[in-house]
C-alpha cells in the first residue's frame, strides 16, 4: 500500500502559494488537504483554485482535522512561534518558514518541544538542498580542508523593496526567480517592512539564509557577534555587517543588503580552512575547492532550476516522515540564526561586542 502524508498549508500568502502549496501538490505521496490564511474568503479561493478540499481561517480549525500529520508554517515571522507551538504540542511534524521566530528563546523552546514529540522539525532553507552546499559541507565537516579559520561571506539580494514596503510591481527585476510569473498572490507591503511583523528587515529576511547556512556546513554555532546597520531611510535595517566568532574559534564575516542593483545578486562563500580552500557562489551556481598544494577541482556549474530548489524543504518534509529521506535542514540550524541574529541586533543597538551564552 502506497502511503500518503496529509498535509496543511498555514498562513498561505505569496511565497506559502507560490512554493509550499505546489510542492505538496505536485508530491506523489502528498495530500494537501488544508489551506490557512486569515482572510477567510482568501483561504477559500485558495482552496478552490488549488483545488484543496479544505479550507481555514483560524489555526483551530486546522488542528481539528482528522488524520492530519504534516504542516507548514508560512505566515509572517510574527506568527511563526506561536503556530508551530501549537502544531508541535498536537504532534505534527512541522517545516518553518526562515526567520524561525523572533528570539532565540521561541526557537529554543520550539527545538526541544519537538524533540520530547518525537516529530520532524525543519526550518525552510531551500540552499540547503544544493548539491554544491552539500559537497562544501562534506570538504569541511569531514576534515578534508582543516581546521576553519576564517569564512567571508557577501551576500545580496533584490529585497529592498520587500524591506520597503513598495507595491508588487516595484519590487523584483525582470529576471529575479519570484518574479518570473505574477503570483497568485502578492505579498502584503508590510510583511517585511513593519518590524513589529518581521522582527526586522535584511537581518531577519536574508541573513537568517546566511546564518543557517553556515551552521549547515560547518556544524558550529556563533559564541560573539559583532554588528552594524544601516536602514537608509527604511524603518528596518537595509545595509548589515556582521564580524562573529563560531564554537573552535572561526572568524565570520558578513556582509549583506537587499538593495543591490537588478544586474547581480551575490550569495559568495570563502572558507579558509588550514588544508585546504572552498569557494561557493550558490547563485552562480558554482564551486571550487583548492587544495593546500595548490591544486583547484572546478565542480559542474549548477542548472538554473538546481540554483534555489525552492520546493525541496517541502518536499523534504514529506519525505522525512516517510522515512524515505533524512532531514536535510533540521531546525536546529533555525535556532543557531536567530542565535546570530538576535546577537547582532544587540550590538547594532548598542555598540558593543555581544557574547553568546
Amino acid at each position: 500500500m502506497n502511503k500518503t502524508v496529509k498535509c496543511a498549508v498555514v498562513g498561505a500568502g505569496w511565497w506559502g502559494t507560490t512554493a509550499h502549496v505546489p510542492a505538496l501538490l505536485r508530491h506523489p505521496k502528498a495530500e494537501l488537504v488544508c489551506v490557512h490564511h486569515r482572510d477567510a474568503a482568501i483561504a477559500r479561493n485558495i482552496a478552490t483554485d488549488f483545488e484543496i478540499p479544505f479550507s481555514a481561517s483560524s489555526l483551530g480549525e486546522v488542528l481539528a482535522l482528522d488524520d492530519l500529520e504534516a504542516v507548514v508554517v508560512s505566515s509572517a515571522a510574527c506568527m511563526h512561534y506561536s503556530q508551530a507551538k501549537a502544531c508541535l504540542e498536537r504532534g505534527l511534524h512541522v517545516l518553518i518558514e526562515k526567520p524561525m521566530t523572533i528570539t532565540v528563546v521561541e526557537a529554543r523552546e520550539l527545538v526541544e518541544l519537538a524533540e520530547r514529540q518525537g516529530v520532524q522539525f525543519l526550518i525552510s532553507a531551500p540552499f540547503h538542498y544544493t548539491a554544491h552546499a552539500a559537497e562544501a559541507r562534506r570538504l569541511i565537516q569531514s576534515g578534508t580542508i582543516g581546521e576553519i579559520d576564517l569564512i567571508s561571506v557577501l551576500y545580496t539580494n533584490f529585497t529592498e523593496g520587500v524591506l520597503r514596503g513598495l507595491p508588487w510591481d516595484e519590487l523584483f527585476p525582470e529576471d529575479a526567480f519570484e518574479s518570473t510569473h505574477p503570483p497568485y498572490l502578492k505579498p502584503e507591503q508590510g510583511t517585511h517592512s513593519d518590524p513589529t511583523v518581521a522582527g526586522g528587515g535584511q537581518i531577519y529576511n536574508q541573513i537568517s539564509h546566511v546564518a543557517a547556512c553556515l551552521a549547515f556546513l560547518t556544524g558550529k554555532d556563533p559564541v560573539e557577534v559583532f554588528a552594524r546597520f544601516d536602514k537608509s531611510g527604511a524603518k528596518v535595517d537595509v545595509f548589515d555587517v556582521l564580524n562573529a566568532k563560531l564554537e573552535g574559534g572561526t572568524l565570520v564575516s558578513i556582509a549583506s543588503t537587499g538593495a543591490t542593483m537588478s544586474s547581480v545578486r551575490t550569495f559568495e562563500n570563502r572558507i579558509y580552512g588550514k588544508d585546504g580552500m572552498v569557494f561557493m557562489e550558490h547563485w552562480k551556481g558554482t564551486l571550487q575547492y583548492h587544495t593546500s598544494q595548490g591544486e583547484v577541482k572546478n565542480y559542474p556549474v549548477l542548472p538554473k532550476d538546481d540554483i534555489y530548489p525552492m520546493y525541496a524543504p517541502t518536499e523534504n518534509l514529506v519525505d522525512t516522515v516517510l522515512g524515505d529521506a533524512p532531514n536535510g535542514s533540521p531546525a536546529k540550524l533555525g535556532w543557531s540564526a536567530m542565535k546570530m541574529i538576535e546577537a547582532a541586533c544587540e550590538s547594532a543597538a548598542t555598540g558593543l561586542n555581544v557574547v553568546i551564552h
